[in-house]
Formats: C-alpha cells, structure tokens, sequence
C-alpha cells in the first residue's frame, strides 16, 4: 500500500512553473525552425471558395489570424489547420509590416484588408484571431476604427488589453510604449465603447512571462462582451499552438449560442457582459486543484 502526502502549494505552483517554462522552450525551438516559411505575405484566394465545400462555407465567417510583436504567421501553422480542418471555414493569416511602429496604423491596414476577405468570400463579417500584439490591433480596429460592424468575434491569446510593464529596456521601440498601461492607446481602449457588436474572447495564462502582471491580458471593459479564459499551465508562445487552446479556440467560434446572447446584451446594456472560466492543466488537476466554472483538460 502506497502513502501519498498533499504537497505545499509553493512546490506545486513551482512543478507547474518549470513544466510550462520546459514546454515554452520546445515551442520556441520549433518555432525559431518554421519561422522562415512565414515570412512571405500569404496570397490571398481570389474570389469565394470552389468545390464540394463552397455552399458550406458559407454557413460560417472566415477567421484573420494576425501575429505578435516580431514575429509572422508561422506561429498558426496548427491553429490554422485546426480551423479550416471540416472545410466549413476559409481562414487566412495577416502578416503585417515588422517595421510597424503605430499599431494604429497597423489597425487601418487590418480594416481595409478585413474589407478585402468580406469582398472575396462574400460574407459581411469576419471571425479575427490575434496573438499578442495582433490581439491588440485587432481590438483597437474593433473599438476604435468602426471594426465591431465587421468582426463577429475577436479571440485573444496572451494579449496585454491593459498593458504590459515587462522589459522595461525596450521602450526605445515605439510600439512597446504603446503597449505601456499608461500609453495614449491604452487610454483610447479603455475610453467608452457603447453598442459594441463584437464578442470577445481573451485567452490568458498564469505562467505567460509577458504579460506583467498576468491579469492584464483579462479584458475588463463595461461596454464590451467579454469572455475571459486562464488558461493554467502554459507559457505564451503556447497559447497559440497548444491542442486544447486550438479546441477551444474552434469552439469560442462555433458556439452560435454565445453569438446569439451577445445581441442580447448590446440590446440591452444593463446586462453584465463579463464572463470567467478556466482552461486546466493536467499537472493542476493531478495536484488536486479547484477552479470555478467550465473547465478544459490540457
């Protein structure tokens, strides 16, 4: 017979710690191989989709994918794959310029080339899923530039909504001031936003080294419908190639039911528009944790 004693939650949260800093370090190895295939622009299909799945792609929006700071669409090599897996969905990626230095010029690039995918694809709008930074130029497209009559749903993953303090050496580099919590398009996001038509999705975790604090990739915004995810266990490169952020990054996108409560609560302002739920991580669960709300096996 085995004897099995509870561990102190200080080794436990650091066991989990060094397992996700181990699994961010392959994910980066991989990564740093596969980058040179994204480097070029992707050329966007010409016109509506042909085939066997045209009628059926009709049934739901194109998803955007849009990468982080440095970095290029390599990083949705899986999660591309994962959304246009049934044919019912035709997704493309969004390289935009790494000599970017105002994500709100970023943002009206996104707007006309978000015209340019409703254009060819034939619907009115967009699904958009952003990465870091991408997450925020998507967001500052959506609030600020009329981008909520375009974008259905706008999944985030790591992305830092109320700013990040991390490297403080960087801020040479312009578009890190802007992603300062005390930056001017910080202040722009945080203004009011009555009537937002975009639901969001914001993935954040707990062991995501670039976010400082942690929290900031949570959205916290009265006007907007949000839906935050800790997701436990993973770094922040991982967010974006994990299997079960993939999963539940499909679904966020499938759920036609929250699409249908988020016209309820733009009908209705008064409605609390913030929700919470937990992704797990195995390591977690083994550790005997608890969490409130739905929850995901990673």
């Amino acid at each position: 017979m085995s004897l099995s004693l509870p561990l102190p939650l200080s080794l436990i949260a650091s066991g989990a710690a060094l397992r996700a800093a181990a699994l961010e370090a392959v994910v980066l190895t991989g990564h740093l191989l596969l980058y040179p295939t994204g480097v070029r622009e992707e050329r966007p299909a010409a016109g509506p989709a042909a085939g066997p799945a045209a009628g059926a792609c009709g049934q739901r929006p194109p998803a955007l994918l849009l990468h982080g700071f440095n970095d290029n669409r390599s990083i949705f090599i899986l999660l591309r794959r994962a959304l246009g897996a049934d044919g019912l969905r035709r997704v493309e990626t969004y390289n935009y310029s790494p000599f970017t230095r105002d994500l709100r010029a970023t943002a009206r690039h996104l707007a006309r080339r978000v015209e340019d995918l409703c254009e060819r694809s034939g619907q009115e709008r967009v699904d958009l899923v952003g990465h870091s930074l991408g997450g925020l130029v998507a967001r500052y497209y959506v609030q600020r530039l009329g981008g909520d009559a375009r974008v259905r749903t706008l999944v985030t993953l790591g992305t830092p909504h109320a700013g990040t303090r991390v490297a403080p050496f960087m801020d040479a580099h312009p578009l890190v001031r802007q992603m300062r919590p005390d930056s001017e398009v910080m202040a722009e996001l945080a203004a009011p936003s009555p009537g937002c038509r975009t639901r969001y999705v914001a993935f954040w975790s707990e062991f995501d080294a670039i976010m400082a604090p942690t929290g900031t990739a949570r959205i916290e915004h009265p006007d907007l419908d949000a839906e935050n995810v800790l997701v436990t266990g993973i770094g922040h490169l991982a967010l974006a190639v994990h299997p079960a952020v993939i999963a539940a990054v499909r679904r966020a996108l499938d759920d036609l039911t929250a699409h249908a409560r988020t016209t309820d609560r733009t009908a209705d302002p008064s409605t609390d528009r913030t929700t919470d739920r937990t992704v797990v991580g195995t390591a977690d669960r083994a550790a005997g944790s608890e969490t409130e709300g739905r929850s995901l096996a990673v």
